[in-house]
């Protein structure tokens, strides 16, 4: 028992020294450098550079093999799946990451700093994709490297790897891949790591994602826009008609009105894993609105476990350069994220019907596709694995998000591939994510290398009878 426990240590400890020797720092550099912009045309040869010359020679010096695939979806935006076998009858833990950021905006970050080279100012790495997602997978393997060499070359599991270059617009063709791809991704966990901690010095583990579906409301009451002198008190106002019918959503505190997109009330489960949990710790954190939203809930809880209707634009006429008329169209983009066990596939015919109770016939409804929401059991054993894992790691409890507020991708590989899905963040809520001035925090960095290097050790102690358990439970 002693020797497990000293070479759990050891393991940890090459971990941190990836750290400490500033090769984790240099591989960040080489990576950064990678301009990935998937929402750039001109990032497409980026995006199979950053493939197949960083992360399949990476993967490579640990034992994997790797292919690319090409996007189903047509897009410029190609897939690397990679595997790292020992044994048939050994677990599997399937892992992800994503190589493209989002754009530069490369004028707008402050002096001295550029988004493709990483710059250290104290405990902040500052450069593109160092929070989201290139530092995140960096540690990853990074970790997965010293516990390889700490195991002498065994882990005593296997690992799969699915990795994507089109995270940033909304993964197109991951679905379809891992669909296709179903038996190459065969496994029994699936460990990964993006978003943010819910503060940089909480380790946190949430277990699925905030479903999201975009829509927009439409005006259209006739052609061209007509004189508010000569017109103004006979011709309907669309931007009038549509804020009423906004109002009838949301009410002046944020509440949700519109009973088929509430979700159903909260658990005692979530409300046990939320208690604890403070939002907006960070110093650049925006000051909560502490009456906004649903009545009777803290402000963790209206955003991990309930329902938001935002209003994200609001479009009538030319408010920067206004004229005398009555416009004849206003239009307003919305979106609702939402929780397990919300409605989110009948949001049209909610809508419509909403809108028709309350007279406003003149109110389009267009319902773009969404995201659904995911949410492992709380109580599932790779749970309290892994929440045992970090507290061994670090001495602190961790924090047990349900899900994220945001989403990620978490409905491929908890739906499509069966899997029960653990994400490990290393990030922090005030990283400056798809802002200028994107950083990284180098302590968290560090914490997070030994927390994913006891995760990936522990699986190799106990996985196979969690494996065991689960599927003992399901009989």
């Amino acid at each position: 028992m002693e020797a497990r426990q000293i070479t759990r240590a050891s393991a940890i400890a090459g971990a941190y020294e990836n750290f400490d020797s500033g090769a984790l720092l240099a591989d960040l550099r080489r990576r950064v450098a990678f301009r990935t912009e998937s929402q750039e045309a001109s990032g497409v040869e980026a995006l199979h550079a950053y493939l197949q010359t960083e992360i399949a020679p990476t993967l490579s010096k640990l034992g994997f093999t790797s292919r690319i695939v090409d996007n189903p979806a047509g897009k410029g935006a190609p897939f690397l799946i990679a595997e790292r076998h020992e044994g048939g009858q050994l677990p599997t833990v399937l892992t992800y990451g994503h190589g493209d950021v989002v754009r530069g905006y490369d004028e707008q970050w402050q002096s001295g700093l550029k988004p493709w080279e990483v710059t250290v100012d104290g405990d902040r790495w500052y450069g593109r994709g160092t929070a989201d997602n290139k530092g995140q997978h960096s540690v990853n393997f990074a970790a997965l490297a010293a516990v390889i060499e700490a195991r002498g070359g065994k882990l005593g599991y296997n690992v799969k790897v699915i990795f994507e270059t089109g995270e940033e617009i909304s993964s197109p063709g991951l679905d379809a891949v891992c669909a296709a791809e179903a038996d190459a991704l065969r496994a029994d966990v699936f460990l990964a790591s993006d978003g943010p901690r819910v503060s940089a010095e909480r380790p946190t583990l949430f277990l699925g994602s905030r479903g999201g579906v975009p829509f927009e409301l439409l005006v259209d009451l006739r052609e061209g826009g007509h004189h508010s002198g000569n017109w103004g008190g006979v011709l309907r106002n669309p931007a009038v008609v549509l804020a009423h019918a906004l109002a009838t959503l949301v009410d002046r505190d944020g509440r949700i009105i519109v009973e088929g997109l509430r979700p159903p009330p909260i658990s005692d489960a979530v409300r046990h894993a939320l208690a604890d949990i403070e939002l907006g710790r960070d110093d650049s954190s925006p000051d909560i609105d502490p009456t906004w939203g649903e009545p009777g809930l803290t402000p963790t809880e209206r955003v991990i476990g309930w329902n938001a209707l935002e209003v994200l634009a609001i479009k009538s006429g030319n408010a920067d350069a206004p004229v005398n008329a009555i416009p004849p169209i206003a239009k307003a983009v919305c979106q609702l994220r939402f929780v397990v066990g919300t409605d989110w596939e009948h949001v049209r015919e909610h809508l419509e019907h909403h809108f028709e109770q309350h007279g406003f016939k003149h109110v389009r409804v267009k319902v773009s596709s969404g995201t659904p929401a995911t949410r492992l059991d709380l109580d599932d054993p790779w749970v309290h694995w892994a929440l045992d894992s970090m507290r061994h790691t670090t001495d602190k409890k961790p924090a047990l998000l349900p899900n994220l507020g945001g989403t990620v991708p978490n409905d491929v590989f908890a739906k499509t591939l069966a899997l029960p899905t653990l994400w490990v963040p290393h990030s922090y809520p005030a990283c400056n994510q798809h802002a200028p001035n994107e950083h990284l925090l180098g302590s968290v960095a560090r914490e997070a290398l030994g927390v994913m290097a006891g995760l990936w050790w522990d699986l190799g102690e106990s996985g196979a009878a969690i494996v065991e358990r689960r599927k003992c439970a399901s009989r």
